[in-house]
């Protein structure tokens, strides 16, 4: 029989005096009664009361193992109780990992946010580009851009995802704006060494998915020193619009090969398998979905890009 469950039903019966009273307030037979308290005195090798048909008295170890029941009950409560406060109020560390360059330049701001609605979270961030294993580096949440391996982790897609081919107005102009996939060959590509495809460029264009080999004399695994050499002009760059939208929109870069959409990715929160994620991971999985998507904030540039297309094409007619 459980040992915890049969404690409880002992030190209600020595709490009531009588095993008919503690059946009573325990909803259960005398029989099954009985039985707990036989079971837990078959464990400790033990006789814990001394039954007779008028009286029930506690031995000297019956006294012993009562207080210590009782106090171990204590603490299960208060376990009990901590665990369903941490389920339905969002508290505690919560263990984030998530991209380095996601995390300098959208997750910071957004998580001062969160700790300003959540006061009794504190967060502890990881930025790493690599694949983290959550459960045994003990995380409770990461953010993930791209797509996700099959395994037993729960997902949730928090926001797209896009990529922009840009580069300087200096470089542009130094060495002219590739038009289709092919132009790509001759110029100097910056690429990323970490992605699925290291060297391989993925758009969609007129003919459908066009996947173009590049080349260039500068790759790296870290998205920040390829963004840095891509703003000093030393070439063309495949970026997430979460770290350029601010630049495109400025100026400082321009969009190249309207007519070929890179292909799509898409920021997802990963957590463990159970039966649900705790408030805390809840909390921060919806506020960050809430914050960017559907439609990421990231990506007005483009809404901007095409407001003033627009207006350029119209033509008011002058009162003069």
């Amino acid at each position: 029989m459980d040992r915890i469950e049969s404690m409880g039903v002992f030190a209600k019966v020595v709490a009531k005096q009588s095993f008919s009273g503690a059946a009573r307030e325990l909803r259960l037979s005398q029989a099954v009664v009985s039985k707990h308290v036989r079971a837990l005195e078959d464990w400790l090798g033990a006789q814990l009361l001394n039954r007779t048909t008028r009286r029930l008295n506690v031995t000297e170890i019956g006294a012993l193992v009562y207080e210590r029941c009782e106090r171990i009950l204590d603490e299960i409560d208060e376990v009990q109780q901590s665990t369903s406060a941490l389920q339905t109020a969002p508290r505690g560390v919560l263990h984030l990992a998530a991209p380095v360059s996601f995390g300098i330049t959208q997750l910071g701001p957004a998580l001062a946010d969160y700790l300003s609605r959540y006061p009794e979270v504190v967060v502890d961030a990881t930025l790493d580009d690599r694949f983290i294993d959550l459960v045994e580096e003990g995380f409770d949440l990461a953010l993930r851009v791209g797509a996700l391996k099959d395994s037993s982790l729960m997902a949730r897609r928090l926001a797209p995802v896009r990529f922009v081919l840009c580069a300087t107005p200096g470089y542009v102009k130094q060495y002219g704006a590739p038009r289709q996939p092919d132009d790509l060959s001759n110029h100097r590509c910056l690429f990323y060494s970490l992605r699925a495809i290291p060297g391989q460029w993925r758009f969609v264009g007129p003919e459908g998915e066009v996947t173009v080999r590049i080349s260039g004399r500068f790759r790296s695994n870290s998205g920040n020193m390829l963004y840095a050499a891509l703003l000093a002009g030393a070439g063309i760059g495949l970026v997430p619009t979460f770290v350029a939208g601010g630049d495109l929109a400025e100026g400082r870069l321009v969009s190249l090969m309207p007519d070929y959409r890179p292909v799509e990715s898409e920021l997802s929160a990963i957590y463990p398998p159970g039966k649900s994620p705790s408030a805390k991971v809840r909390s921060l999985i919806d506020f960050l979905a809430d914050r960017f998507g559907p439609e990421p904030p990231w990506d007005e540039w483009r809404q901007a890009g095409r407001s003033k297309k627009s207006n350029a094409r119209t033509r008011w007619p002058s009162r003069e």
